[in-house]
């Protein structure tokens, strides 16, 4: 099936999908939306007037399937040929083939074009205009040499490279306010393509520098890249803006030599008459002026001028792709060890990100084609499913993978799918249709149980089908026999979720149930610590009274009257204490059992209660349990005998069920379970490190292992004041679904709201219980390793008590066979749940993904959000077998061969001194760094143990959404937007040089919430925000806004409140003052700085990375 192929549109069920109102095409098929040519040429495309042929026996690329090259050149709108003759997807690499090119005799002269005299032009910036969206990217690191030989830089038309012992520092151009000289919703172009705004550059060629595709690619051997003399006149330094300390250029012929395109070397320029060299270092007739960007470059490109007195060095303007280094010689000796490298000339986030968002926001995305990638996860889109599974349910690495485990391993790009599969859709976009095939049950195959799916290959008429996973044919029930038309489909294709869609659910029959029997209703149980600390913080009384209106919120399913689930009641301290609430009784009952050490349940009938019918007994326990304790001396807490109980309770009523736990101090009292305190900030950056994150005992891995098998699903809300080892406490809740919460020094005035908050979304989210979830896969590749919150007895059935719509389970893949390109690769994930109900479901999503021979075509097709996602999930798990200094240069070197076999298979060759990344790559390293700078892998002095193992525990389960806004947090500038206007402001890197004094910034990670207050923001904004006349009277570390009618204070209240929506977890907010003692941990999330823990800047660890890929490379 060919990629570029148009699904066949959707006729819908009987009901049309909401949200698709007459929308047609399909985007695998239809063009996308129109991109503008780039208005700047190419990096080294054809020098005007020097005709040249390709040079005989060299080969054209060959066709790649999809989209075209990622890093090479953009694609144009329909009308127009952006590559010449070639099809989509083809790479020229050399002149550009719409006019035909002669080669010039060798011996020719030189004439040198004549050149207007040089002006030495003001370093103003223009401003840009939308940058072009695919454009090419190669971040061109010249100059960042950092070891390797002395003697003279690497040939190419890069930059001058740096001295090779030159220390990497971060740093920026003396006088260069870059980044306020662009429009305000826009950050810097991070494409090479755009390399001066309003120089005159060539045509749209296919580039060389830029990492275009060459001929070997396919896997030929590369001729050797051919030096030949440089153009005279031409200036090797790296372009700092209005420096004021540069030195002429040196003499031409004492240059280095640069390299000639791949293949047999045409004659070099020394010998060509004709054009200049073009100001971003192309060759090529200079192309006119471009609507909507800024006029022609008034100095003129004076590159290839006669040799001659040395002329003064042209003014030299930032490539926004390029990274700077100044030469050697233009640096006065005190600055010869710095690196002058512009923050805002590396590949920006916050571009990506609005760039995605432009070209990719208003489209729907359309399923039906294989191996789609997906609009990134930070742009709002529609999906339409047409036989694929939505992004919503699962993201992967790569959308197109290697055919073979030898290349595989050679790119090192891992091969996993994070899938979230009772993710909760947009109210636009239809639930998954739930499909009754009655008694007989869903259809499978009958070798290796795959369910019916829309690849699966009816035969013989309609009587049998193929299997799509295994090709094992099997005969078609006749209660399901329906005939083809004359395409080979069944005339019921769209009528039927299971042929059409690619998430669709069954009703599971009893086949599917435990013990042959249908299960009952799941139970909820509140197990309440009433011990000292509880109960004086207000946390027993604050709870209580939650619960009495809480209960009337219990999950129901679809129009029910009410909920299905039974609840049930326990408070504890040292014993437990089990309460019967059952209707006919005046008072509740309590009952205790003191004896832990072999918990049982003390009553049955009574205790899991329906609400509304035991309503008044319920509201009398709660009323009385904080006046019970409101005198409590008890200090000390069982902790696994309660779980425990809950267990008991839930195997008694034979139900799946979940444990709400709040709990407050590590538990000491003698019973199984019993924990020591072994917190040891001595251990840090030690071999033993490792123990910290691991269960002090195996007791807990064997409860959880029993609650598993009940269906007892445990969520526990932690209330520490010291050190509680959440390392520990936290292995039942993760090995059964469940979640943790964690609310250090709990306040009932401060934390009440983020925490009822939590309860609240905790006790009302639908969860699926008792569920087992398998993947299988077609012939090729198999699921070899699982990340998440679950437990598993075999190595692929992924066991969970409880599964809600905000965890997820990440899969790895593994070659076992040659894929083929024809056929692609094919994942289908079945959840086998029950309901809030009690009904017995199968979940089904299936993913189709395109195999490729080419490398290319597999860096082509990368997500970067979902690799960190997976990155960081195997690193955190790392971290329990491995010191963290091990796991962290395993990413760092895992990383650095992804980008080393992109760099020598993939991009055109050039200079050593540039460091080329893939445009769908370009993110990686600063995402690798803020992974690397994390609490868990680099923690600061004032991060806890406890805090640790919480956040790696929570990412382990995180979704591909919320790591990315949790590894680089979204810092949003509040008033540059008209405070009428209802848009989001646009965001601005992470990085204190974003931040202005005059402004106000929220910084939001799906944890925390910022509000960061600069020291010269103006009155009057002051005052609609915080009612108060001047900024020392601004109350440090406030946690809420007052409410005042303004249209600020609203504005920015309502920009909050749609934060907290988005995320799983309420975000406290703290308001910072700047220069205020709480800015320090403001900056802790200012991801793109050096941190105090000694986590490395991003350009400083971008200069890292290049001498590990340089390394690799040599």
């Amino acid at each position: 099936m060919n990629v570029n192929q148009p699904a066949p549109p959707g006729v819908p069920y009987g009901q049309p999908q909401p949200g698709y109102t007459g929308y047609q095409s399909s985007y695998g098929g239809q063009p996308g939306p129109i991109i503008p040519p780039s208005p700047y040429g190419a990096y080294n495309g054809p020098m005007p007037g020097y005709q040249q042929l390709p040079p005989p026996g060299v080969p054209r690329a060959p066709p790649s399937s999809g989209t075209p090259p990622a890093s090479t050149t953009v694609r144009g709108p329909s009308s127009q040929s952006a590559y010449g003759q070639f099809g989509q997807g083809d790479v020229q690499n050399g002149p550009s083939s719409t006019v035909q090119m002669q080669r010039a005799p060798v011996s020719q002269p030189f004439v040198p074009a004549p050149v207007a005299p040089l002006v030495n032009q003001p370093a103003a910036f223009q401003p840009y205009g939308p940058p072009p969206t695919s454009a090419q990217v190669t971040t061109q690191m010249a100059g960042m040499q950092i070891s390797g030989p002395a003697g003279p830089p690497p040939s190419g038309l890069g930059y001058g490279l740096p001295p090779t012992s030159m220390a990497s520092a971060s740093g920026s151009f003396q006088g260069s306010n870059l980044y306020g000289s662009y429009p305000q919703n826009l950050a810097p172009p991070t494409s090479l393509a755009q390399a001066h705004p309003g120089a005159q550059t060539p045509q749209c060629c296919a580039p060389m520098q830029a990492s275009s595709f060459p001929p070997s690619a396919a896997g030929g051997p590369r001729p050797p890249s051919i030096a030949g003399p440089s153009m005279p006149g031409q200036s090797f330094g790296g372009p700092p803006v209005s420096q004021s300390n540069h030195a002429s250029s040196p003499p031409p012929q004492t240059q280095p030599p640069m390299p000639g395109p791949p293949g047999p070397p045409p004659p070099m320029h020394s010998s060509q008459p004709g054009y200049q060299l073009q100001q971003n270092g192309s060759f090529g007739p200079a192309r006119g002026p471009q609507p909507n960007y800024g006029g022609a470059y008034s100095g003129a490109p004076n590159f290839a001028s006669p040799p001659g007195p040395p002329q003064p060095p042209p003014p030299k303007r930032l490539d926004p792709d390029s990274i700077p280094s100044p030469q050697l010689n233009e640096l006065p000796p005190q600055q010869k060890t710095r690196h002058r490298i512009d923050p805002d000339a590396i590949p920006s986030p916050i571009q990506v990100i609005e760039d995605d968002r432009n070209n990719r926001g208003s489209e729907p995305f359309v399923t039906g084609a294989r191996g789609q990638v997906p609009p990134l996860v930070t742009t709002n889109f529609l999906v339409k499913d047409q036989g694929n599974a939505s992004p919503r349910y699962i993201r992967c690495t790569s959308y197109n993978i290697p055919c073979t485990s030898d290349m595989a391993k050679q790119a090192q790009v891992p091969l996993a799918a994070v899938i979230k599969p009772l993710a909760k859709l947009p109210p636009e976009e239809a639930p998954p249709y739930v499909v009754d095939h009655g008694e007989s049950g869903p259809v499978r195959c009958n070798r290796c149980k795959a369910y019916m799916c829309p690849f699966m290959q009816f035969i013989e008429g309609g009587r049998r089908f193929q299997c799509c996973f295994c090709s094992c044919v099997t005969e078609v029930p006749p209660q399901y026999f329906q005939h083809l038309d004359h395409t080979g489909k069944r005339v019921d294709f769209y009528d039927r979720p299971e042929l059409s869609l690619g998430s669709y659910e069954f009703l599971a029959t009893v086949d599917y149930c435990k013990n042959n029997k249908f299960p009952r209703p799941p139970a909820f149980i509140f197990m309440i610590d009433v011990s000292y600390n509880a109960v004086r913080s207000g946390l027993v009384r604050l709870l209580c009274e939650e619960l009495k209106s809480l209960l009337d919120f219990l999950p129901r399913e679809g129009g029910a009257e009410e909920s299905a689930i039974r609840v049930g009641f326990v408070t504890y301290n040292k014993v437990l204490h089990f309460y019967n609430v059952k209707s006919s009784l005046a008072q509740p009952q309590m009952m205790v059992v003191s004896d832990v050490a072999d918990m049982f349940v003390p009553l049955l009938d009574g205790f899991l209660v329906n609400v509304s019918e035991s309503r008044t007994v319920i509201t009398s326990l709660l009323d009385q349990i904080p006046e019970m304790f409101a005198d409590t001396r008890e200090t000390e807490t069982v902790f696994a005998p309660v779980i425990q109980a809950g267990m008991e309770a839930l195997k008694a009523a034979e139900c799946p069920g979940k444990l709400f736990l709040f709990h407050t101090s590590l538990p000491i009292a003698e019973a199984p379970g019993k924990l020591k305190n072994r917190d040891d900030r001595k251990l840090l950056n030690t071999d033993k490190e490792k123990t910290l994150f691991q269960p002090q005992t195996g007791f807990y891995q064997s409860l959880a292992k029993e609650c598993v098998a009940q269906g007892c699903c445990v969520d526990l809300f932690l209330f520490p004041n010291q050190y509680v080892d959440v390392a520990t406490l936290g292995v039942v809740p993760y090995h059964t679904g469940g979640s943790i919460y964690k609310y250090a020094c709990f306040q009932v005035e401060s934390d009440q709201e983020r925490f009822l908050s939590d309860l609240r979304r905790d006790v009302q989210k639908d969860v699926g219980f008792d569920a087992v979830m398998r993947v299988r896969t077609s012939t090729g590749i198999r699921a070899t390793d699982f990340f998440g919150a679950f437990y598993m007895s075999n190595t692929t059935d992924v066991e969970l008590a409880g599964l809600d719509g905000d965890k997820t389970v990440t899969v790895e893949f593994k070659h076992d066979d040659r894929l083929s390109e024809d056929s692609g690769a094919l994942i289908q994930c079945a959840l086998l749940y029950t309901s809030c109900a009690g009904q017995r479901r199968l979940r089904i999503h299936n993913l189709s993904l395109n195999c490729c021979t080419q490398l290319a075509d597999l860096y082509r097709n990368c997500e970067t959000d979902t690799l960190i996602n997976y990155l960081a999930k195997l690193a955190y798990r790392g971290v329990l077998s491995s010191p963290v200094k091990t796991v962290r240069d395993a990413l760092i070197s895992q990383c650095a061969q992804i980008l080393a076999c992109y760099r020598k298979n993939c991009a055109s060759p050039s200079s050593a001194g540039q460091l080329i990344l893939p445009e769908c790559m370009k993110l990686l390293p600063v995402y690798l760094n803020c992974v690397l700078k994390s609490d868990v892998l680099q923690p600061g002095v004032e991060v806890t143990t406890d805090d640790r193992a919480y956040v790696r525990q929570l990412v382990t389960s995180m979704d591909v959404a919320e790591t990315n806004v949790f590894f680089y947090p979204r810092l949003l500038p509040l008033t540059k937007v008209p405070v009428e206007s209802s848009a989001e402001p646009p965001a601005v890197r992470a990085s204190e040089e974003r931040l202005s004094k005059g402004d106000v910034y929220l910084l939001e990670n799906g944890l925390n919430l910022f509000l960061w207050v600069g020291a010269s923001v103006q009155q009057g904004v002051v005052q609609s925000l915080f009612s108060v006349p001047s900024f020392s009277q601004i109350n440090s570390g406030l946690s809420a806004l007052p409410v005042l009618e303004n249209p600020l204070s609203k504005r920015v209240r309502d920009l909050i409140d749609s934060f907290r929506a988005q995320r799983s977890r309420y975000m406290k907010l703290i308001v910072v003052k700047q220069e205020d003692k709480l800015e320090m941990l403001f900056k802790h999330f200012l991801v793109e700085d050096k941190s105090l823990s000694g986590g490395a800047s991003y350009v400083d660890f971008l200069c890292h990375m290049h001498k590990e890929i340089r390394q690799l490379l040599s």
